[in-house]
């Protein structure tokens, strides 16, 4: 990439003082401009609104053949929302992509050369990408939820965003893949490298879990509900379990992993040579 073209990325709009406005449209033109936000978060949309159906239907095709254990066991507001295990991961590459992508470009020294103070361009990236994420990934899950509801129609086993908690789920991971776009944007900001820092959010939401489960069961019912991933997509879980917590405690609980780790990711930036 071009001086001139770093330039323009990071020097803020018109002439004057320096403003928390443009460092935030600074950012948001270097998102909007790279074609792997474009991919990567297609990936995420596809994986969203396409897996949920798709398991939604097989359902419904097969209803018939299903025993009356099966149908009860059958939870159609996750169905329609399990697209959401594959959407975190890509959620979670762009995360890290934020950030790690200007450091592997050198493009990191134009923004703070323009940013000296370094913490905006942190606020500024966690801020613009978190309001994609949310802005996407919730239009996407209700999306999901009202594609594998209908496909569901004919088993007379759907569900409605009327229903107790059903609102709350659809949003909820919304929310949750939000956070994981926060948690992955200080990763990648700590590590400064994209196949570590991807790797680190890889191990955290999805490796560590299966590690607990390996634990014993008094440990591991005791570790296991206050894991980031676990704790987080408790707010999209509707059915009542002793292993999970409460919807919104869990919830805060991974928004206080994802406040320590923006944290640290501060103060390692202010710290740290660009």
């Amino acid at each position: 990439m071009s001086t001139d073209t770093m330039h323009r990325f990071t020097a803020p709009a018109g002439h004057g003082r320096l403003t928390p406005t443009r460092v935030l449209h600074s950012e948001w033109v270097k998102l909007r401009t790279l074609r792997s936000t474009f991919f990567t978060l297609l990936a995420a949309a596809v994986a969203m609104t396409g897996m949920g159906p798709l398991f939604s239907a097989l359902t419904a095709s097969h209803w018939s053949e299903m025993s009356v254990a099966e149908r009860a066991s059958v939870n159609p507001t996750a169905l329609s929302l399990i697209g959401f295990f594959l959407s975190q991961l890509a959620v979670g590459v762009m995360g890290v992509l934020v950030v790690s992508g200007e450091y592997s470009t050198g493009m990191i020294r134009a923004t703070f050369s323009a940013v000296p103070r370094r913490l905006p361009v942190l606020w500024a990236k966690a801020t613009v990408y978190a309001a994609v994420t949310w802005g996407l990934m919730t239009a996407m899950s209700l999306t999901a939820f009202l594609a594998g509801q209908a496909l569901m129609s004919s088993t007379g086993a759907g569900a409605s965003l009327s229903d107790p908690g059903v609102t709350r789920a659809v949003l909820g991971t919304g929310l949750y893949l939000t956070v994981v776009g926060l948690l992955s944007v200080a990763v990648g900001t700590l590590t400064r490298n994209t196949a570590g820092g991807i790797t680190a959010v890889f191990g955290l939401l999805l490796v560590l879990p299966e590690l607990v489960k390996a634990l014993p069961s008094s440990w591991s019912d005791r570790i296991g509900p206050y894991l980031p991933s676990n704790a987080g997509h408790a707010l999209a879980v509707l059915q009542s379990d002793p292993h999970i917590l409460a919807p919104w405690t869990g919830f805060t609980v991974f928004c206080l992993y994802a406040a320590v780790a923006l944290g640290g990711a501060a103060v390692a930036l202010k710290r740290r040579d660009a």
